[in-house]
């Protein structure tokens, strides 16, 4: 099933994506779709559920994300054109909370930003504890599966200093959504084809198949050093195509820039980018 949460900045509901596209309200059954009331959602029938009018805003489609644990360079075509080696090892860094950004909301440009990318990726949401879970049992905690952009100023990821969260964690900087969609509909998680476009230009193109690491492996990896709880998200690294690794010149988002993405089953997202601005006090969602 797809689930969602639909509606204006700090006013969401959640909500069903039927087998026609429709959003179908499920706030007569849960106040908030949270991993905790997810269980509620999955027993409830969408075709008694009303349907929603128009074309309402999506939010994030999970309340409540902990965390969030990034996974890079786990494409290895990506990993050459960043010029950087071929990770051994699971390269692993958080981006934080205050990044999260609706899918087809305006990425915002840190002030003074020169060097702003893309990266379609898949996340997970997470819905069992996970602390040194077995790569057997790994796919069994996961929630749902997300559409990601993880959004990177490279000059402050790389040339700030070594840390990568410095880049990462702009805000506005991890668009997830439109949906959460349960492991039985998604199938095999290696096997999904991604995109990503600006301006309408081709510049992604790749397939989980081609991860370094695993789903399993990730989630099994991650969770010897961090601990994974309900509602975690983990994001899991991006294909070659990023801006930074064209040639013969780089290429870098600006304002009025339009990134386009999506990966099979899960949707698509349109992020406007928009010069820097103060965002306010209200927290994205």
């Amino acid at each position: 099933m797809k689930f969602c949460r639909y509606g204006q900045p700090g006013e969401e509901k959640p909500g069903i994506v039927d087998t026609d596209g429709a959003i179908r309200d499920l706030s007569g059954v849960i106040a908030e779709l949270t991993v905790a009331t997810l269980p509620q959602a999955l027993a409830a029938d969408p075709a008694a559920l009303p349907v929603v009018e128009g074309t309402p805003r999506y939010g994030v489609p999970i309340a409540g994300v902990g965390k969030i644990v990034a996974v890079g360079l786990n494409y290895r075509d990506h990993a050459i054109e960043s010029n950087l080696p071929i990770p051994t090892e699971p390269v692993m860094f958080m981006k934080a909370l205050s990044s999260l950004n609706a899918p087809n909301d305006d990425v915002v440009l840190p002030q003074g930003s020169t060097h702003s990318d893309w990266e379609v990726e898949l996340g997970v949401i997470i819905g069992k504890t996970c602390r040194y879970v077995s790569e057997d049992e790994a796919l069994d905690t996961i929630a749902g599966y997300v559409l990601v952009n993880d959004v990177s100023e490279r000059f402050n990821q790389k040339q700030r200093g070594s840390q990568w969260s410095k880049g990462k964690g702009h805000d506005t900087f991890c668009p997830v959504g439109p949906w959460l969609v349960t492991p039985d509909e998604v199938g095999d998680p290696q096997a999904l084809d991604m995109q990503l476009d600006v301006n309408g230009t081709r510049m992604q193109t790749g397939n989980t198949k081609t991860m370094i690491f695993t789903l399993k492996q990730l989630i099994s990896y991650v969770s010897e050093y961090v601990t994974l709880y309900p509602g975690d998200l983990l994001i899991t690294g991006t294909p070659p195509g990023v801006g930074e690794g064209k040639k013969p010149e780089a290429i870098y988002l600006k304002a009025g820039d339009v990134m386009e993405l999506g990966i099979t089953g899960l949707g698509t997202q349109r992020q406007t980018v928009v010069a820097w601005h103060h965002l306010g006090e209200a927290k994205p969602a």
